[in-house]
């Protein structure tokens, strides 16, 4: 794909993000359908499966001028925009998705973040990697927020492991936000 290729999240409809990534791939698109693995409880069995990080999303690349291809696919219903624009995503945020998934770390679907409460991952496979610093019970979580959705996911990280970002709402702290109870707290970093 040339640079003139942007990409774009496309909505789908519901469970049908797998088959509209296999369905673009075979007309010669590239698509992306971020995938986390859960497990699910049904009556008679536990069993693992992998469920789309973005729920009734793809994301594609195309030159939207040539968009009859995707809008026609099965399964796609629109490309996300706002006032009939379309807006691509940024390639940094497909990146760090990507990164995150080869990662192998657990990861899963988190509520959107605001800007401006960053961490920065400073070892790992993820060096380099920002986000925000969130607690959950015992664990500490760099959510990854993709701006046009306003979706998020988040991937467990050791403490060790970040430092807050310079230039950022309080720079020298990183919120950490607490799940469980209404509040915001801060940690000063190390």
């Amino acid at each position: 794909m040339t640079k003139s290729h942007a990409w774009f999240a496309l909505t789908s409809k519901p469970r049908h993000e797998k088959v509209v990534a296999e369905n673009l791939r075979g007309k010669g698109l590239e698509s992306f359908v971020p995938l986390y693995r859960t497990r699910r409880q049904w009556t008679d069995r536990v069993q693992s499966v992998d469920l789309p990080l973005f729920p009734g999303y793809v994301f594609c690349r195309f030159a939207y001028a040539s968009r009859f291809p995707v809008l026609s696919t099965p399964g796609v219903t629109s490309v996300v925009g706002f006032s009939n624009v379309p807006a691509p995503v940024d390639d940094d945020e497909i990146l760090r998705i990507r990164a995150i998934q080869a990662s192998g770390l657990p990861v899963h679907p988190w509520p959107y973040v605001r800007v401006g409460q960053k961490a920065r991952i400073e070892r790992g496979a993820l060096a380099g990697l920002e986000g925000v610093l969130i607690r959950e019970k015992d664990a500490l979580r760099v959510v990854i927020s993709v701006e046009l959705l306003r979706r998020a996911v988040a991937v467990e990280i050791d403490r060790d492991m970040i430092r807050a970002v310079a230039g950022a709402e309080h720079a020298s702290m990183a919120h950490v936000y607490l799940t469980n109870e209404a509040k915001v707290s801060t940690v000063r970093p190390g």
